[in-house]
């Protein structure tokens, strides 16, 4: 239990599609891209500064 299966999937995009129509998808996946590269260039930041403040004790 905990993995999604491709029949679980197919719901919930229908689902997505019924609430959200489909002129509102690409705005929703535009902003979730968004978010996750700044998260991921957050997270590099954060990287590099715990390995700077390792190098300099």
């Amino acid at each position: 239990m905990g993995r999604l299966g491709a029949t679980e999937i197919i719901v919930i995009l229908v689902i997505v599609l019924l609430l959200f129509g489909g002129k509102k998808i690409p705005e929703l996946m535009k902003g979730l891209g968004t978010g996750i590269k700044e998260f991921k260039d957050a997270s590099k930041g954060d990287q590099a500064t715990s390995k700077k403040e390792e190098e300099t004790k």
